[in-house]
C-alpha cells in the first residue's frame, strides 16, 4: 500500500528519523558534531547523496536485475559521493579538510543504501527524491542540533567556522556564549547528547500518543451523552 507524500515527509523528519529512530549513520553523527558548521556541512553533503541516489535508483529500478541490485546501488552511491567530495574540494576546501574522511565514508552510511533498497527501488522518481530530501533533512537536523549544543556547552561559541561554508563575511556570525565544559566536545559528550535527543523525542511522542488516545475516548463517549 502506497503512503502519502505527507507520510513520506513525516517519516523522514520525525517518525522514522535516521539518527533518532533508525540509529543509522551514528559514526559520522557522533564524530563530526563538534560544531554547528561541521554538522551542517556533513548534513548537506549526505542529503545531496540521498536525493541523488534515491532518484537514480528509482529511474533504473525496472532495468536492474534483482540479483545484482545491491552492488549497482552501492556503485551509484559511490559515484555520487565522489562528485560531492570533488565539489567540496573545489568550493569548500577548508570545510572539506575539517570533515576529512567522513565525506568519502558517506558511501558506507546504512541510511542511504537502506532507503535505496526499502523505498526508492519501489517508488516513482518524484516520491523517491522526496523521501531522500526528507530523510536527509531529518538527519541534518540531528547533526545541527547536536553540533550546536556541543559547541555551545563545550567551546562557548556558536557558528564558529561559518566562513568555511558561507565566505569570509560570515566570520562575523560567530557568537560567544557561556560554556567551556570539555566533556561536551569529547566522545562521551556526543553519546550523552544523542541519548538526550532520543529521550526528548520519545517523551514528545508519548505525550502526543496520550493526547490522541484521550481525544479518541472523548469522541467515542460523545454520542452516548
Amino acid at each position: 500500500m502506497s503512503v502519502s507524500n505527507r507520510d513520506v515527509m513525516l517519516d523522514g523528519l520525525w517518525k522514522n528519523n535516521p539518527g533518532l529512530v533508525q540509529l543509522l549513520g551514528l559514526c559520522p553523527l557522533l564524530a563530526v558534531t563538534g560544531t554547528f558548521i561541521n554538522g551542517l556541512g556533513l548534513g548537506i553533503a549526505t542529503t545531496l547523496v540521498l536525493i541523488g541516489s534515491n532518484l537514480v535508483v528509482s529511474v533504473i529500478r525496472n532495468v536492474v536485475r534483482p540479483e545484482i541490485r545491491i552492488p549497482i546501488f552501492v556503485l551509484v552511491i559511490a559515484s555520487l559521493v565522489t562528485a560531492v567530495e570533488l565539489g567540496m574540494q573545489a568550493w569548500f576546501h577548508d570545510l572539506y579538510r575539517m570533515l576529512g574522511i567522513f565525506i568519502p565514508l558517506i558511501v558506507t552510511n546504512c541510511a542511504i543504501i537502506g532507503r535505496a533498497e526499502a523505498f526508492a527501488s519501489r517508488e516513482p522518481p518524484g516520491r523517491a527524491a522526496l523521501d531522500g530530501l526528507m530523510m536527509g533533512l531529518g538527519f541534518t537536523g540531528v547533526l545541527v542540533v547536536l553540533g550546536a549544543a556541543r559547541e555551545i556547552i563545550g567551546h562557548g561559541t556558536l557558528f564558529a567556522g561559518a566562513e568555511m561554508m558561507f565566505g569570509p563575511a560570515a566570520a562575523q556570525l560567530e557568537l560567544s556564549l557561556p560554556g567551556g565544559l570539555l566533556l561536551a566536545v569529547l566522545p562521551p559528550g556526543a553519546f550523552i547528547g544523542l541519548g538526550l535527543l532520543i529521550a526528548a523525542k520519545n517523551v514528545i511522542d508519548a505525550r502526543s500518543t496520550r493526547r490522541a488516545r484521550r481525544a479518541d475516548i472523548l469522541a467515542t463517549a460523545e454520542p452516548s451523552v
